[in-house]
C-alpha cells in the first residue's frame, strides 16, 4: 500500500517535467505554475508539492538538458577532426536554437535561472575556445578568425529565434553553414562539413 503512492508521485513529478520541458521550449522560461499545471492536466498544488517554486521547476527541467550539452562538448572535444567538431559544435547550437527557448535562455545567460548553471555555460565557453584553437591550429580555420569571430555567428543565429518557425528553419541552417563557410581555411561547400 505504501508503494503505491510513490509510485504515482514519482509518475507525476516525471510528467511535470516532461510537460514543463515541452512548455518552456515552444514559451520560453517565465510560463507561470498555474499554465504548467494546466498543461499537465494536474492540478497547481499538485505541480508545488513537487517544484515548491518555478525556479526548482526550471532546474530539475534544465539539468538535464544542460547536462546533454556538456556531453556534446566533450564528444566534440574528443573528436580528433577538428573542423568536423566545431562543424558539429556550431550545428548544434543552431538546431538548439530552433527547438528550445528555454535552454536558449539559461545558456545565453538571459534569465535568472541561467545563474544556476553557470559553471556549465563558462565550461562550454573553453569548450568553444579550444575547438576554435584545436581547428585553427589544424589549418582548417583561417587564421584571422577567432573564438570571438564564432560567437558573433552564433549570437547572429540566436537572434533568428524571433522568425516565425518555417523561416526561423531555414535561416538559421543557413546562417551556419555561412559562418562554416566564412570560418573555413579550405574551399568546400559548408555544408560538407
Amino acid at each position: 500500500m505504501t508503494r503505491k503512492p510513490r509510485t504515482d508521485a514519482e509518475h507525476n513529478r516525471r510528467h511535470i517535467v516532461a510537460v514543463a520541458r515541452a512548455a518552456f521550449a515552444a514559451d520560453g522560461l517565465d510560463l507561470p505554475m498555474r499554465e504548467i499545471a494546466r498543461r499537465a492536466g494536474l492540478g497547481v498544488a499538485t505541480v508545488y508539492r513537487h517544484f515548491p517554486s518555478r525556479p526548482d521547476l526550471i532546474g530539475a527541467v534544465l539539468a538535464e538538458q544542460v547536462a546533454h550539452c556538456v556531453a556534446e562538448m566533450r564528444a566534440a572535444l574528443d573528436d580528433p577532426d577538428p573542423w568536423r567538431a566545431l562543424c558539429a559544435t556550431v550545428r548544434g547550437f543552431s538546431e538548439r536554437q530552433l527547438r528550445d527557448r528555454g535552454l536558449n535562455e539559461v545558456l545565453l545567460g538571459s534569465h535568472a535561472a541561467a545563474l544556476k548553471f553557470t559553471e556549465e555555460r563558462r565550461a562550454q565557453e573553453r569548450g568553444l575556445e579550444l575547438l576554435v584553437e584545436r581547428a585553427r591550429s589544424a589549418g582548417a580555420v583561417r587564421p584571422d578568425m577567432s573564438v570571438e569571430d564564432v560567437r558573433v555567428g552564433l549570437l547572429a543565429i540566436a537572434s533568428f529565434r524571433a522568425l516565425p518557425p518555417g523561416r526561423a528553419d531555414a535561416a538559421v541552417r543557413r546562417l551556419a553553414n555561412l559562418l562554416l563557410a566564412g570560418l573555413s581555411a579550405r574551399e568546400r561547400s559548408p555544408a560538407s562539413g
